[in-house]
């Protein structure tokens, strides 16, 4: 078995709760409580939607851009998959593409960036259902 350092230099997440998520870059957190991408080499972008509905084919194209080698996609509250169509260009350039709730994608962001993957993590950060925005 090869072992490897984790890279405590890059983009990490350091908490999360349901609406939110903490970041942590070169010794500066911050308190993210919209959707935003993030990823392993220091990327970090709004993502505007703040609704899984609300989701299109773009919000996935831009993600290209980055050419991660990994996708993380975090659905909000709950495990839900975007139509395969708007997953047509990140296929196309050979990029891998996982699905889940925004929490378990943070872990799984953190467990891959601290492996010194290239991964991006999309996360909704949808309004806890019920909450009053």
């Amino acid at each position: 078995m090869k072992l490897q350092p984790d890279h405590l230099d890059v983009q990490s997440i350091l908490g999360y709760g349901p609406g939110w998520i903490g970041l942590a870059n070169q010794g500066v957190a911050e308190k993210v409580e919209h959707s935003i991408v993030i990823g392993s080499r220091g990327e970090k972008f709004d993502w505007a939607c703040s609704r899984f509905e609300d989701l299109t084919e773009e919000h996935f194209v831009r993600l290209v851009e980055s050419q991660p080698e990994l996708v993380i996609f975090g659905s909000g509250t709950r495990l839900r998959f975007p139509p395969p169509a708007f997953l047509r260009s990140l296929m196309a350039a050979r990029i891998g593409v996982e699905t889940m709730d925004t929490i378990a994608a943070c872990r799984t962001y953190n467990i891959l960036a601290g492996e010194g993957r290239k991964v991006l993590a999309a996360l909704l950060m949808a309004a806890p259902e019920g909450a009053v925005k």
